[in-house]
């Protein structure tokens, strides 16, 4: 296993018994089973829309959590209408075969990894924005939209589409739907679901629901729509979304605040929050993401402090609050500085991308959450963690919002024997567990799939997660929807 299969993944997963996902069958049934899928297949949709060849399957298996279950789909299948969607599930439910919903691929918790003999459903050619409509504020759209072209398209009517996540210009609708995906902007427009007004699903028989409305305000019945934002594909298939837009500011300024001490940057969040001013974008760095960078970019982050917070202000009175943010920030100690708009794009840029890519390492990159008022206590406890285990740490984080995302490494060894050693399995799960003692959550953005399910019962207990195993049942009966992942009934 290299270093790159790890990205963004928690290494704990690798030692969490996958229960029966560990057994291949290639038994004759086995085989004259899919055979026979395969072939009502070919009969229902067009061979185009079709990817039956093993390299094109293997594609498709996994996510970049890098998370890579035994054998492999029996076939992926691009559908183009809400028609093709309906055949493809009434025939995966007919023949009980598990299905695999997957957005562009870009999920880091495993909730796209394909076990083996499913049928993988991509929504990757259901590409088209359907409406803009300037004056409801509203897009409705089809899941094979990636968010950033969603973003510029609106742009053209002074609008904005406020869900970024850090792979915004590669990920889809449809996938950050199913995750609830977050971003740099959460700390103000909040995460996918304060975007989501509606929604059109295929549910596993086939069947099409509509849920939720066009207006902003509407309380009529069940909230079905928000049921299904993060359920990461266990309920049924997302093929059309209503989205909620934002007035796209008239300004930004952006401001970098340099501490000598992480402990100190996370005071510095504390002061933010009680100017009350409420920031759209609010970013920590720790000294280890800094000299991460550093190497990566031949920058000099490192040599301004110990520790980093960007803050980004919009609207009318963006000058007016970056002013009041500055002197909170300076009154705790922080070196200031307001950037131009070249300046500030290029700071956002290093926050999201400027890492690099990390050779000979094991690595953990983690994704949690705590309220903000412990997050200095959290950071500190991170470090701990590393020195513990002999582990180097970075930790970069929306600290608007208390989601961190730490990153504990160590170098290859030839005496690893090919796997990440014992001590960073145990560190990532002290890790998360310190989040849960502290009041947070196992995931701020990523999800749940299968790399946080060894934590799943211990943040929200095991008399929810058997009513969320009963709901996921009415919607889906068969059980053929990722029935592998964190809602696995078995």
């Amino acid at each position: 296993m290299t270093a790159d299969h790890l990205a963004g993944n928690s290494l704990a997963v690798q030692s969490f018994s996958l229960e029966n996902l560990d057994h291949v069958d290639r038994s004759a049934e086995a085989v004259e089973r899919r055979a026979a899928f395969v072939a009502h297949l070919r009969r229902v949709l067009p061979l185009e829309r079709l990817a039956l060849a093993r390299d094109e399957r293997e594609a498709a298996a996994t996510d970049r959590s890098g998370i890579r279950l035994p054998g492999s789909p029996v076939a992926v299948a691009f559908p183009e209408s809400i028609e093709e969607v309906q055949i493809l599930l009434r025939a995966a439910t007919s023949h009980r075969v598990p299905v695999i919903p997957r957005g562009g691929g870009t999920g880091l918790s495993g909730a796209a990894v394909a076990s083996d003999g499913s049928l993988v459903i991509s929504t990757e050619r259901l590409t088209r924005i359907l409406e803009i409509s300037p004056d409801d504020e509203i897009a409705v759209v089809q899941p094979g939209v990636l968010t950033a072209d969603l973003d510029r398209a609106v742009a053209r009517h002074g609008l904005m589409y406020a869900p970024d996540p850090a792979s915004h210009e590669i990920s889809t609708i449809g996938g950050n739907i199913a995750t609830n995906a977050g971003g740099l902007h959460c700390t103000k427009y909040g995460v996918t679901r304060e975007s989501v007004l509606g929604l059109t699903v295929v549910l596993a028989d086939g069947t099409l629901l509509h849920t939720g409305r066009r207006t902003i305000k509407g309380v009529t019945g069940f909230d079905l729509t928000g049921l299904f934002v993060g359920s990461e594909g266990t309920l049924g298939i997302v093929v059309q979304a209503t989205l909620r837009l934002r007035p796209r500011p008239v300004k930004t300024t952006t401001l970098t605040a340099f501490f000598p001490s992480s402990e100190a940057a996370a005071h510095g969040v504390t002061a933010i929050v009680r100017s009350r001013v409420q920031a759209s974008v609010l970013e920590f760095l720790d000294s280890g993401a800094l000299r991460a960078i550093d190497t990566a970019q031949q920058t000099d982050l490192a040599t301004r402090g110990t520790a980093l917070l960007i803050a980004q202000t919009d609207g009318y009175g963006a000058d007016l609050e970056a002013d009041v943010l500055a002197a909170a920030l300076t009154e705790v100690g922080a070196a200031v500085e307001v950037l131009d708009e070249l300046q500030a794009g290029r700071y956002l840029w290093l926050r999201r991308s400027g890492r690099g890519p990390f050779t000979d390492t094991w690595f953990v990159g983690e994704d949690v959450a705590v309220p903000r008022s412990v997050l200095a206590e959290m950071i500190t406890t991170i470090g701990e963690i590393g020195e513990r285990h002999g582990l180097e740490v970075a930790v970069v984080a929306h600290a608007g919002d208390g989601n961190l995302h730490p990153m504990l490494s160590v170098a290859m060894s030839p005496v690893d024997g090919g796997s990440p050693p014992a001590r960073l399995h145990q560190a990532a799960d002290e890790l998360v567990r310190a989040a849960l003692a502290l009041g947070g959550t196992i995931s701020g953005e990523h999800g749940v799939g299968i790399a946080k399910r060894p934590w799943l019962s211990a943040e929200i207990g095991d008399t929810s997660l058997q009513l969320q195993r009963r709901l996921a049942e009415v919607f889906d009966p068969a059980g053929i929807l990722v029935p592998h992942t964190w809602l696995a009934r078995t």
